[in-house]
Protein backbone atom coordinates (compact mmCIF):
# COMPACT_ATOMS: atom_id res chain seq x y z
CA UNK A 1 0.00 0.00 0.00
CA UNK A 2 1.38 3.49 -0.54
CA UNK A 3 1.43 5.88 1.45
CA UNK A 4 -0.23 9.58 0.47
CA UNK A 5 3.37 11.39 0.21
CA UNK A 6 4.95 8.24 -1.72
CA UNK A 7 1.93 8.93 -4.26
CA UNK A 8 2.70 12.84 -4.31
CA UNK A 9 6.33 12.11 -5.38
CA UNK A 10 5.05 9.08 -7.80
CA UNK A 11 2.85 12.26 -9.65
CA UNK A 12 5.11 14.97 -9.04
CA UNK A 13 7.86 13.17 -10.96
CA UNK A 14 5.99 11.62 -13.65
CA UNK A 15 4.85 15.52 -14.18
CA UNK A 16 8.50 16.50 -14.35
CA UNK A 17 9.45 13.80 -16.60
CA UNK A 18 6.40 14.43 -19.27
CA UNK A 19 7.26 18.41 -19.02
CA UNK A 20 10.65 18.34 -19.43
CA UNK A 21 10.26 15.74 -22.14
CA UNK A 22 7.08 18.33 -23.75
CA UNK A 23 5.64 15.35 -24.26
CA UNK A 24 2.37 16.23 -22.70
CA UNK A 25 -0.46 15.91 -25.67
CA UNK A 26 -3.92 15.03 -26.01
CA UNK A 27 -5.41 12.15 -28.29
CA UNK A 28 -3.67 11.86 -31.48
CA UNK A 29 -5.87 12.03 -35.04
CA UNK A 30 -7.17 8.16 -36.37
CA UNK A 31 -9.10 7.05 -38.88
CA UNK A 32 -12.85 6.13 -38.44
CA UNK A 33 -14.38 3.00 -39.99
CA UNK A 34 -17.24 3.33 -41.99
CA UNK A 35 -19.30 2.72 -39.04
CA UNK A 36 -18.11 5.49 -37.02
CA UNK A 37 -16.05 4.18 -35.07
CA UNK A 38 -12.46 4.52 -34.11
CA UNK A 39 -9.86 2.40 -36.07
CA UNK A 40 -6.56 0.96 -34.66
CA UNK A 41 -4.31 3.79 -32.66
CA UNK A 42 -0.68 3.63 -30.73
CA UNK A 43 -0.68 4.49 -27.27
CA UNK A 44 1.49 7.95 -27.26
CA UNK A 45 4.72 7.13 -25.91
CA UNK A 46 4.28 9.58 -22.90
CA UNK A 47 1.58 7.69 -21.59
CA UNK A 48 3.43 4.34 -21.91
CA UNK A 49 5.97 6.36 -19.72
CA UNK A 50 4.03 7.35 -17.30
CA UNK A 51 1.92 3.80 -16.66
CA UNK A 52 5.25 2.17 -16.25
CA UNK A 53 6.12 4.45 -13.89
CA UNK A 54 3.25 3.92 -11.65
CA UNK A 55 3.20 0.28 -12.54
CA UNK A 56 0.30 0.15 -14.71
CA UNK A 57 0.05 -2.61 -16.50
CA UNK A 58 -2.22 -4.41 -19.59
CA UNK A 59 -5.24 -5.78 -18.06
CA UNK A 60 -5.72 -3.65 -14.79
CA UNK A 61 -8.65 -2.88 -14.42
CA UNK A 62 -10.97 -1.32 -12.04
CA UNK A 63 -14.82 0.19 -11.71
CA UNK A 64 -15.82 3.19 -12.52
CA UNK A 65 -19.24 5.54 -13.65
CA UNK A 66 -19.14 5.95 -17.30
CA UNK A 67 -20.14 9.96 -17.00
CA UNK A 68 -19.89 11.65 -13.42
CA UNK A 69 -22.50 13.67 -14.51
CA UNK A 70 -25.44 10.80 -14.64
CA UNK A 71 -23.83 8.69 -11.31
CA UNK A 72 -26.19 5.56 -11.10
CA UNK A 73 -28.70 6.85 -13.64
CA UNK A 74 -30.37 3.91 -15.39
CA UNK A 75 -30.71 4.27 -18.66
CA UNK A 76 -27.87 7.03 -19.35
CA UNK A 77 -27.41 8.76 -22.63
CA UNK A 78 -23.87 9.42 -24.06
CA UNK A 79 -23.00 11.79 -26.86
CA UNK A 80 -19.85 11.46 -29.40
CA UNK A 81 -17.35 13.87 -28.35
CA UNK A 82 -15.23 14.04 -24.52
CA UNK A 83 -15.97 12.08 -21.37
CA UNK A 84 -15.42 12.79 -18.07
CA UNK A 85 -16.00 9.03 -16.17
CA UNK A 86 -14.83 8.44 -12.54
CA UNK A 87 -13.36 5.54 -11.01
CA UNK A 88 -15.32 3.96 -8.30
CA UNK A 89 -12.45 1.12 -7.09
CA UNK A 90 -8.82 2.23 -7.13
CA UNK A 91 -6.55 1.97 -10.31
CA UNK A 92 -3.18 1.23 -9.39
CA UNK A 93 -2.48 4.40 -7.28
CA UNK A 94 -5.56 6.41 -8.78
CA UNK A 95 -7.70 6.17 -6.08
CA UNK A 96 -11.37 6.40 -6.52
CA UNK A 97 -12.58 8.59 -7.43
CA UNK A 98 -9.94 9.93 -9.77
CA UNK A 99 -11.57 10.98 -12.51
CA UNK A 100 -10.58 9.54 -16.50
CA UNK A 101 -10.79 12.01 -19.36
CA UNK A 102 -11.65 10.38 -22.50
CA UNK A 103 -13.39 10.49 -26.04
CA UNK A 104 -17.13 8.74 -27.01
CA UNK A 105 -17.90 6.83 -30.25
CA UNK A 106 -21.67 5.84 -30.34
CA UNK A 107 -21.38 5.50 -34.35
CA UNK A 108 -21.62 1.95 -34.02
CA UNK A 109 -23.55 -1.28 -32.31
CA UNK A 110 -22.03 -0.57 -29.38
CA UNK A 111 -20.40 2.52 -27.90
CA UNK A 112 -16.54 2.84 -28.06
CA UNK A 113 -15.11 4.76 -25.47
CA UNK A 114 -10.95 5.22 -25.04
CA UNK A 115 -9.20 7.25 -22.06
CA UNK A 116 -6.01 9.42 -22.37
CA UNK A 117 -6.01 10.93 -18.83
CA UNK A 118 -6.26 10.45 -15.37
CA UNK A 119 -6.68 13.16 -13.07
CA UNK A 120 -6.44 11.98 -9.03
CA UNK A 121 -8.25 14.32 -6.81
CA UNK A 122 -5.00 15.50 -5.00
CA UNK A 123 -2.57 15.50 -8.26
CA UNK A 124 -2.55 16.70 -11.87
CA UNK A 125 -3.13 14.95 -14.64
CA UNK A 126 -1.30 11.88 -16.57
CA UNK A 127 -1.52 10.29 -19.69
CA UNK A 128 -3.07 6.70 -19.78
CA UNK A 129 -4.45 5.18 -22.53
CA UNK A 130 -7.87 2.61 -21.30
CA UNK A 131 -10.43 1.66 -22.25
CA UNK A 132 -13.77 1.02 -21.09
CA UNK A 133 -15.58 -2.34 -21.48
CA UNK A 134 -18.56 -4.65 -20.19
CA UNK A 135 -19.21 -8.26 -20.55
CA UNK A 136 -22.03 -9.63 -22.30
CA UNK A 137 -22.45 -6.84 -25.04
CA UNK A 138 -24.02 -4.51 -22.01
CA UNK A 139 -22.29 -1.65 -23.79
CA UNK A 140 -24.59 -1.69 -26.80
CA UNK A 141 -26.81 1.02 -27.69
CA UNK A 142 -30.75 0.49 -27.12
CA UNK A 143 -32.60 0.51 -30.22
CA UNK A 144 -33.86 4.16 -29.73
CA UNK A 145 -30.28 5.85 -29.37
CA UNK A 146 -30.39 8.56 -32.23
CA UNK A 147 -27.40 9.72 -34.38
CA UNK A 148 -24.60 10.70 -32.29
CA UNK A 149 -25.92 9.50 -28.97
CA UNK A 150 -26.38 6.23 -27.21
CA UNK A 151 -28.57 5.43 -24.68
CA UNK A 152 -27.22 2.59 -22.40
CA UNK A 153 -28.70 0.19 -19.35
CA UNK A 154 -25.93 0.66 -17.21
CA UNK A 155 -23.85 3.66 -15.93
CA UNK A 156 -20.80 1.28 -14.79
CA UNK A 157 -18.18 -0.22 -16.85
CA UNK A 158 -15.05 -0.92 -16.28
CA UNK A 159 -11.82 0.88 -17.43
CA UNK A 160 -9.20 -1.59 -18.62
CA UNK A 161 -5.51 -0.03 -19.35
CA UNK A 162 -4.14 -0.74 -22.83
CA UNK A 163 -1.03 -0.53 -24.64
CA UNK A 164 -2.82 0.14 -28.38
CA UNK A 165 -5.97 1.10 -29.10
CA UNK A 166 -7.57 -2.04 -31.66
Amino acid sequence: MLTPMTKAIFFCSILLLLASSGCITTAEKMVLRPDGTPGPQECPEEAQKAMRYVRLHVGDAALLELDANQVGARPITLYDGPIESMLTEDLGIFEAPTRLYGQVWTGGPQVVIRYYEAHPPDGDKVPICAVARLGNGQLRKRSESKPGTAILDYSIADAFIVDSFR
